[in-house]
């Protein structure tokens, strides 16, 4: 997968991730949960194009952690969202295989990433 794909690929995520909020029930749990979600699940993307503008080899591994611990905080609180039964899972599914696979490219990157050293 080149650049502009995965780009693609988070924009949309990020997308998906606010509809999904905004889908949610008006109540204090759903808010507070789907403030977190918004948080992370914009974050990936935004993080994404930081680390492909890295200055270098480290700044590009140390970016795409926080992709990573971003992609698996958006799990989490999407975990948190079906199992506290604010909105059904299979509503969430394929949002949460995109995310899973966005974890495995983030590792995947970085490992290869410091074999380049």
């Amino acid at each position: 997968m080149n650049k502009d794909e995965m780009k693609r690929r988070t924009k949309s995520f990020a997308l998906r991730t606010i509809k999904l909020v905004e889908a949610l029930p008006n109540n204090r749990t759903a808010d507070v949960l789907g403030r977190q979600l918004l948080r992370s699940g914009t974050s990936v993307g935004a993080n994404y194009r930081a680390a492909c503008r890295a200055r270098s080899n480290a700044d590009f591994i140390s970016k795409m952690g926080i992709v990573e611990e971003e992609a698996d905080e958006s799990l989490y609180w999407m975990e948190l969202i079906v199992e506290a039964e604010l909105i059904k899972e299979n509503r969430v599914k394929e949002l949460m295989n995109e995310g899973d696979q966005f974890v495995a490219i983030a590792v995947s990157s970085i490992k290869t990433a410091r074999h380049k050293k």
